[in-house]
């Protein structure tokens, strides 16, 4: 069933065991399935494409934060494998823009690097390196040239 959590790591890398209460969550199995399915064509056809491993089935979900102030906020939140998830993960990249540009693949390489031990496209990770939203942010208003 669906919980919260399920275990605490403390300071010394010991797991604490004691579980906490689990809520069972409202609704029938099959409104979950439509919603995880759904998910997954979001990665495989949708707009977190680049979200997508080799070999694994991601289900995930994109955003736009609206920034009054500036550039919007790319988020995504996403899990994997669908069938047995073994890490949930979200981001927000600020000033990104969409979702699925930056937030989906930034959570792409995490997952595949905790669900395989490395990352094969090595193109998606420098992109991911290379970007400096900062300075876009600094120079739409006016600090860089400062």
């Amino acid at each position: 069933p669906p919980h919260f959590l399920n275990a605490v790591k403390a300071e010394d890398g010991s797991w604490i065991p004691e579980r906490y209460k689990q809520v069972k969550a409202p609704g029938s199995p099959a409104h979950y399935d439509l919603v995880v399915n759904a998910m997954e064509q979001v990665v495989i056809s949708g707009t977190a494409r680049r979200a997508r491993i080799d070999s694994i089935s991601v289900c995930g979900k994109t955003g736009t934060v609206e920034n009054k102030a500036g550039a919007d906020h790319s988020v995504f939140m996403a899990f994997a494998p669908k069938n047995n998830p073994k890490i949930a993960i979200a981001a927000i990249v600020e000033n990104a823009g969409f979702g699925g540009t930056w937030s989906a693949p930034i959570c792409s390489l995490m997952m595949e690097y905790y669900l395989k031990g490395s990352i094969k496209k090595q193109s998606k990770m420098q992109r991911i390196l290379d970007a400096n939203f900062q300075k876009e942010v600094e120079e739409k208003s006016g600090e860089a040239n400062e």
